[in-house]
């Protein structure tokens, strides 16, 4: 069973904030941190930071929730993070080990 992931980054100052959706997030956090594509959001702003995951159970449920909380204020968006991740601390050596 696959699961799916709608997940935020942020940079180190944590004043720019990034959401994205991937069906392997050790993988697509990996490649954020590494700058994969150098001409990406994330690598411009470094955004290399997670601080907020969610799983789903589908692609279509995954995709429905990023353009969701891309559609939220960045209140809203602060407030997910803080319930999930009080301290926000950053979660990479969580999920790459």
């Amino acid at each position: 069973m696959t699961n799916y992931y709608v997940y935020i980054l942020t940079n180190r100052n944590k004043s720019v904030l990034y959401v994205g959706f991937t069906n392997n997030l050790q993988v697509r956090l990996q490649q954020h941190v590494t700058n994969y594509n150098a001409e990406s959001f994330t690598a411009r702003y470094s955004c290399h930071w997670l601080v907020f995951y969610e799983i789903q159970q589908s692609a279509e449920q995954g995709i429905n929730r990023e353009k969701e909380i891309k559609g939220w204020r960045r209140e809203k968006k602060l407030a997910l993070i803080s319930e999930f991740n009080p301290e926000w601390r950053f979660l990479n050596d969580d999920v790459l080990g």
